[in-house]
């Protein structure tokens, strides 16, 4: 029998002894023996669960066992499972998380207590749910360069869009719904304005490079202000609006970022919908790789928790590369020095006036059929935020500016 203890029994942390329990077959396949959870670490107590019994408020017992040889960290934010991470590994127990705030805040230092006391620390949950889109990072991508990766990386961002395009409905009614459904918070912030996708991106940055950076380091941008006349000139271009999370090799610094992109619909991204997250991964060698199913839930991603913990405990983990990060902020471009191609839409003046003015500081610009009566639109390259932002300051009444994925 192999030991384990769960820290937060939350949605994650309460679905992950029903995953045990099910996967029970499979497990024994795998680790060659039964896994049981004998602590949970909460604040809260549980009577009415069959796990009641294992509930403990103190971390000592945890990591003073000899037994426990894993810790599934499934609290949430930084701290403090970011301390108790450190405690546990410190004590000889490798550590598996769902957590994507404190693997992108202190991922290189979990990774170094890891390696300093020769335990596993594994996050394949803090991306993706029960996407398996981290591991193939340290193992069959592991010898290749990757150029970019850019994916749809919330789960609740996704499904509002999609809402909006396929229902034509304003973003503040899809997010009601969303919340009604559980796929929102009730502050919800952290999907909306792309914080949730930020967190995601930098992990998948470090990954790819070995580089983490800061959160103040990546541009995120909200998609409280797309709306359903954004939506429908998406779908006359051909294309959806998605919120695309982006890391891109660029000689050698890299640039990374989340923001609303028009996908064009030759590109597999512009496919997906609903709840559902998408990864694409372009490698030197493989070329593209993409990874796709569902983001979030309760039980995909204990799913997701499960498999690094029977990495960790049939010894399969010891065989993968070894992660390490270094923090490395200055090796990130300036978003507002990036380049791209922009949707814009212009009210109050004439459409061959609006052409002109966008002609004098973008190389290309191409006016769109359909617009609304009063309105122009245009797809114009390229041009960085930093110029972009002296067009706005001079060209009145622009109503929208949309980045297109290229």
């Amino acid at each position: 029998m192999k030991h384990i203890a769960i820290f937060g029994f939350g949605i994650v942390g309460g679905g992950l002894p029903d995953v045990i329990e099910s996967c029970k077959e499979g497990i024994k396949n795998i680790v060659g023996e039964e896994i049981n959870v004998k602590y949970i670490l909460d604040l809260r107590d549980f009577p009415d669960s069959p796990y009641a019994d294992r509930v403990v408020h103190d971390i000592t017992p945890i990591i003073e066992d000899p037994e426990i040889e894993v810790v599934a960290e499934t609290m949430g934010g930084a701290h403090p499972a970011f301390e108790f991470s450190i405690a546990a590994m410190e004590h000889g127990i490798s550590v598996v998380t769902s957590n994507k705030e404190v693997v992108a805040t202190f991922g290189d230092k979990l990774l170094e207590c890891a390696r300093r006391n020769n335990v596993q620390y594994l996050f394949e949950a803090s991306v993706g749910g029960g996407i398996p889109c981290l591991r193939p990072f340290a193992t069959s991508l592991a010898q290749e360069k990757i150029i970019s990766v850019s994916g749809i990386l919330n789960g609740t961002t996704n499904f509002i869009l999609s809402k909006m395009k396929f229902e034509g409905r304003e973003f503040a009614d899809v997010l009601s719904e969303a919340q009604a459904l559980g796929y929102a918070e009730r502050d919800p912030s952290a999907d909306v304005d792309g914080i949730d996708a930020m967190r995601k991106i930098i992990i998948l940055t470090a990954l790819a490079t070995g580089k983490l950076v800061s959160a103040d380091k990546v541009y995120a941008e909200t998609i409280r202000n797309i709306t359903p006349a954004d939506i429908d000139a998406a779908s006359r271009m051909g294309a959806s609006i998605k919120l695309i999370g982006t890391y891109k090799a660029v000689g050698d610094k890299m640039s990374v970022y989340v923001c609303p992109q028009i996908v064009y619909a030759n590109k597999a991204l512009a496919s997906v919908n609903d709840v559902y997250n998408a990864i694409s991964v372009t490698c030197d060698i493989t070329g593209d790789v993409m990874f796709y199913g569902r983001g979030a839930g309760r039980y995909p991603t204990a799913g997701a928790v499960l498999a690094d913990i029977t990495a960790i405990l049939s010894g399969a983990a010891e065989a993968e590369k070894e992660h390490e990060f270094v923090k490395a902020d200055g090796d990130v471009l300036p978003f507002g020095d990036v380049p791209f191609t922009y949707y814009i839409r212009i009210s109050g003046a004439s459409a061959a006036d609006s052409m002109e003015s966008l002609s004098r500081v973008f190389d290309k610009v191409e006016k769109l059929d359909g617009s609304a009566a009063g309105t122009s639109e245009f797809v114009c390259s390229s041009l960085s935020l930093n110029d972009l932002k002296s067009l706005k300051e001079n060209l009145d009444g622009i109503e929208s500016v949309i980045r297109v994925l290229e």
